[in-house]
């Protein structure tokens, strides 16, 4: 009976392998079966495993063409290739660490906001707004803009609570920051139906502006980000109501650094995945400007240039044109629209999950010794342990059958053969989380993120795939094994290679969660990167003449009504801005104080 199972077992393996045209090697030790058992009829055996989903990913069976040939360990992405991008900037919606760091958002995204949910709005009068105004999730950014018309004692704060789900529309990136620089590039352009960084201060007309557009399809308001999550909504009395309207007291102290500083860190409870959970994103629906289908004009327009100089400047009319159409198309869309029904954001975690520490430790690993001047013992340890954990990665991948060639590749030939054997593992890496998902049903956003985790999931999985199939093939690996001894020279350009592997793969993908304090910031310090308005320049220029709207012609009757509203009072010397920080273009990590005296 014992030796049927296994037969049975290696029966199946032996269909799995033909299936993906992967020849079996009779050379692997272990049981063989001879006899009649060869010869056994289909009853019994097991068929599900004659045609396993898993092993041919998405690439058809075609039995005259090598199912393998696309599969090269050598063929790094194309040069214009954003799959990277679109994947970790859907990774990162809603997360403000990542939008700090990266704040020229290119992604607009419709969602809710479910009933239940607080807002808070800092004013200087106990009336509500009479039109489109600012609230903020998290009552520590609300405060900071209270005021009071009767003296300096206390000042008004408005908790609202929301009636129904409110429709919105996110835009990703440190979109409420009021800077000429790219930050707020999506919101004009639907806004002004054009980039207008000369508009970038004009934040009464933009709401309006905004609203306007939005009335058509209904939505309640926009989702942006400065130093916390802000909603800017649009009606005050619909689908929202009173929780309170108080004076509150003055803060304990006078610094506006204490206050500035809490709003900072009420934003950092937001820092990280699930980000701000009460904003639920529809990614059916998602509008990415790091889509070649949809913005080719961009292609061209960031060539060459580091992530932190993208923006949507030099987008052409007519990619504008359908980027607008195909967010009001979807908006208009009845909410029982047909989607797949993916669970992309939670997809793209569990790659994000499998592999952002495993690769950050294979790095430390390779880092932790000098491949030039460790002795050998050191060098050969540092490759068995960074090894072990290549091979982790990809322990659900390698088949029973794959195995290293029993002669010893020529250098010379290492860049036409000498990995070919560990293509079934590349492939299987590559296919397994998206290789079954059927893309008739998907909307245009989904089909995008379908691309963005293929070729996400691809790059990754060559590159250790490659570097683990080198391991083996330096008598590294304990698992595995070749003719070949360890040799302390080969193992060290071995190294090298891995070092750089390592170091272009992580720098392609650019994940967040590899930007932090080091070392860890201590209790009374938190993690920082340089936050608008803080450490940026001043604004060096007049504002445009106010008897200039920028509010298009085809905003055809005010959104504010006629009901008097008390004049605001005088702000004071505003938000203290100090100094341009070193990093403001280019925001590092840094510890800052928590308590007086603030760092930030």
């Amino acid at each position: 009976m014992l030796q049927g199972a296994i037969w049975y077992t290696l029966a199946g393996f032996g269909a799995l392998c033909r299936a993906a045209q992967v020849p079996l090697a009779t050379s692997h030790a272990g049981p063989q079966l001879s006899g009649s058992a060869g010869k056994a009829s289909d009853k019994g055996r097991l068929l599900p495993f004659d045609k396993p989903h898993y092993a041919t990913g998405y690439l058809p069976v075609d039995h005259d063409h090598d199912a393998l040939a696309d599969w090269g360990l050598h063929d790094p992405p194309n040069v214009n290739s954003t799959s990277h991008l679109v994947f970790e900037t859907v990774s990162s919606l809603l997360q403000h660490w990542p939008n700090t760091r990266m704040r020229n958002g290119h992604n607009i995204v419709p969602g809710t906001i479910p009933p239940g949910t607080l807002l808070y709005h800092g004013t200087w009068h106990s009336d509500l707004p009479p039109g489109p105004e600012w609230t903020a999730t998290d009552p520590e950014h609300s405060m900071l803009f209270c005021r009071n018309t009767v003296g300096e004692n206390g000042c008004w704060h408005l908790t609202l609570m929301t009636t129904r789900t409110l429709k919105v529309v996110y835009f990703d990136g440190s979109s409420a920051a009021k800077i000429p620089f790219g930050s707020m590039d999506t919101q004009d352009i639907i806004a002004w139906g054009a980039v207008r960084p000369d508009w970038a201060y004009e934040e009464g007309d933009r709401i309006k502006a905004l609203c306007e557009w939005g009335r058509e399809y209904g939505v309640d308001g926009f989702v942006r980000m400065e130093m916390d999550f802000e909603v800017m909504l649009c009606d005050f009395t619909s689908g929202v109501r009173i929780v309170s309207s108080l004076v509150l007291a003055k803060p304990g102290t006078s610094s506006k650094a204490s206050s500035l500083f809490e709003v900072m860190y009420a934003g950092s409870w937001h820092n990280r995945y699930p980000g701000e959970s009460r904003i639920r994103l529809d990614l059916s629906g998602l509008i990415s400007f790091y889509d070649t289908e949809l913005a080719p004009s961009l292609v061209l327009a960031r060539f060459g240039k580091e992530r932190w100089d993208h923006r949507l400047l030099n987008i052409s009319e007519v990619d504008l044109a359908r980027a607008r159409a195909r967010m009001e198309d979807f908006l208009s869309r009845p909410a029982d629209r047909s989607s797949s029904g993916i669970d992309w954001l939670t997809l793209i975690r569990v790659v994000v999950d499998r592999y952002s520490e495993r690769l950050e430790f294979v790095r430390y690993l390779l880092n932790s010794t000098s491949s030039d001047t460790a002795d050998s013992d050191s060098t050969i340890d540092v490759a068995i342990k960074t090894q072990v954990q290549l091979r982790n990665m990809l322990a659900p991948y390698i088949l029973f059958d794959v195995i290293p060639p029993s002669t010893v590749f020529k250098t010379e030939e290492r860049e036409s053969g000498e990995l070919d054997w560990v293509r079934p593992v590349f492939r299987l890496c590559a296919t397994t989380h998206t290789g079954m998902l059927e893309g008739s049903t998907m909307t245009s956003a989904e089909k995008l993120l379908l691309d963005a985790v293929q070729g996400t999931t691809r790059e990754i999985c060559r590159v250790v795939t490659k570097m683990w199939g080198l391991g083996v093939l330096a008598g590294v690996d304990q698992s595995m094994g070749t003719d070949r001894k360890p040799d302390v020279g080969t193992i060290q350009n071995m190294t090298k290679t891995w070092k750089k592997d390592i170091d272009e793969l992580m720098a392609w993908l650019d994940w967040n969660a590899w930007v932090k304090c080091r070392p860890a910031c201590g209790p009374e310090e938190m993690c920082y990167l340089t936050t608008w308005p803080i450490g940026f320049p001043k604004r060096n220029r007049p504002r445009p003449p106010r008897n200039r709207d920028p509010v298009p012609p085809s905003l055809s009757h005010p959104l504010d009504n006629d009901a008097p509203v008390p004049t605001r009072p005088p702000r004071g010397d505003g938000l203290p801005h100090g100094e341009p920080a070193e990093d403001w273009e280019r925001p590092q990590p840094r510890c800052v104080r928590r308590i007086d005296p603030y760092t930030i």
